[in-house]
């Protein structure tokens, strides 16, 4: 139970973590700032992280791997208009803070003096409390994470007697963050992180198929009960048995309804990574300079929320401290902003969005996604899929890509379904979407009142960092879409 103001609460616990086990206290923090503002910057902060991770896995009905490791560390960084200075240590002591400082503080322009008055009393960044500050790695015991994946074993087999092999692993990370700004601010978090994931392999006269489920969020690993494990199981093994009877997909262009949930993945690779700050700013997007005008259909809301509690992409702060948002980047079709961690919403003129997020202490932060999704409409999903004449329906995908520039996608179905005259036919393979983002929310011609968030399975790459993140949407009717397919 929290039982003080979150912000105090979140870095009490850092405190404890990051700072008193190494005998830093707050003046080392201060002096490492005010080294760094000895020459000419626009900002900088400090990131502490310590964090514990935990995984198993199994294959062939035993448990084949298990691992645990612990990273910690502490970034210094310096900006001083779009350059940025960065050093990190994994060493947590005065002394090599001290060193990080001293290296960082080079970005001064042409060695100019100049003195800063650096905060005396640190504030407290906004308190948010979204997930509890638990540590999922003990709230299961080893033999209990054992057991959780033979039940998934257990279950996927007695399903269905084509199910030939089922593969499972559990995972569990602890993360604890504290931020040092130059401007004062004192922010910190404590994130934990769980993931269940579920693959099988079905086999039937010598053709086999791959279906694969799972979920997580931030909590303990307690989340997994007997109803959500059954859950996961019953999607993966329904996904493969699927793909077991489908025909090779049609090709051409055509309607294409994408089902709710982790369809949306679309959405975040073809629309979402356009709407990052950086990209807008340095004019690489093919949404840059469009605020204000239709980029989509009447009624295409799209939002990024890192306020939604116990999800994957959540979280109380950004790692620049910034307390996380409930930002509206298209409304009714029209584009209202772009998501910005503090030095993109510097240069333009504009706050951070809550968005500054990096893979780790060693790492520099960028604008980033966190849940991103589309709200839903008034049509039933039946209606949606009554209403193809020819199509496809795609209701799971697998790996895709985009060029932010032409904002051209590449998406591969991973399940999907032949439609004509309004009735599912059969399911197919080899089916990929090809489009693109700025014209793919235009042909939205019907919205769904079925808005699903996806169990909790994501992870974002860029520029070679991977964040959690969340996606959704409600079933969507898409029209001319170019399918690629195999018949």
């Amino acid at each position: 139970m929290i039982t003080r103001e979150p912000t105090i609460e979140w870095l009490a616990i850092a405190e404890r973590s990051l700072l008193t086990p190494f005998e830093l206290a707050e003046d080392a923090l201060a002096r490492a700032l005010a080294t760094m503002a000895e020459h000419r910057i626009d900002d900088a902060d400090l990131y502490f992280q310590t964090t514990r991770h935990e995984s198993w896995s199994l294959e062939e009905g035993i448990v084949k791997s298990g691992s645990f490791s612990i990273d910690q560390g502490v970034g210094v960084r310096a900006v001083h208009g779009e350059k940025t200075a960065f050093a990190y240590s994994d060493d947590i002591s005065e002394g090599a803070l001290a060193e990080a400082a001293r290296t960082v503080r080079t970005i001064a322009a042409a060695g100019q003096q100049r003195r800063v008055k650096i905060a005396r009393a640190p504030k407290l960044a906004a308190s948010r409390a979204l997930y509890a500050p638990t540590d999922p790695i003990v709230t299961l015991d080893s033999t209990q994470k054992v057991a959780l994946l033979e039940k998934v074993e257990k279950l996927a087999r007695a399903k269905d007697p084509r199910v030939v092999q089922v593969m499972a692993s559990v995972a569990a990370e602890h993360d604890v963050v504290l931020v040092a700004r130059l401007d004062g601010t004192r922010a910190a978090d404590v994130r934990p992180l769980v993931r269940l994931a579920v693959t099988v392999i079905a086999e039937q006269d010598g053709r086999r198929e791959v279906g694969s489920s799972g979920g997580g969020g931030r909590y303990g690993l307690g989340h997994f009960t007997d109803a959500v494990v059954a859950g996961y199981v019953d999607h993966a093994v329904d996904a493969a048995l699927t793909n077991l009877a489908s025909r090779p997909a049609p090709a051409g262009e055509m309607t294409v309804v994408l089902g709710p949930g982790w369809p949306g993945v679309l959405l975040h690779e073809a629309v979402g990574h356009g709407l990052e700050g950086d990209f807008n700013r340095k004019g690489s997007s093919a949404f840059s300079g469009r605020i204000g005008k239709r980029v989509a259909a009447k009624g295409v809301t799209v939002l990024d929320d890192g306020t939604l509690a116990d999800r994957r992409g959540s979280l109380n702060v950004d790692d620049e401290g910034q307390a996380t948002q409930r930002n509206v980047l298209i409304e009714d079709g029209i584009l209202r902003g772009y998501m910005h961690d503090s030095l993109n919403a510097r240069l333009m003129g504009t706050r951070s969005t809550g968005n500054g997020r990096r893979e780790s202490y060693a790492h520099v932060p960028m604008p980033r996604m966190t849940n991103t999704y589309m709200l839903a409409g008034t049509r039933s999903r039946d209606e949606i899929v009554a209403s193809i004449e020819r199509g496809i329906y795609a209701t799971n995908f697998g790996g895709g890509q985009v060029d932010i520039t032409s904002g051209k996608f590449v998406f591969s179905a991973s399940e999907a379904f032949w439609v004509e005259h309004g009735r599912i036919l059969y399911p197919v393979k080899g089916a990929t979407i090809v489009g693109s983002g700025p014209e793919v929310l235009k042909r939205v011609t019907m919205i769904g009142n079925d808005l699903e968030l996806d169990t909790g399975v994501g992870t974002c790459g860029k520029d070679g960092q991977s964040v959690p993140v969340g996606v959704g949407q409600p079933t969507l009717r898409i029209e001319r879409l170019t399918v690629g397919g195999t018949a």
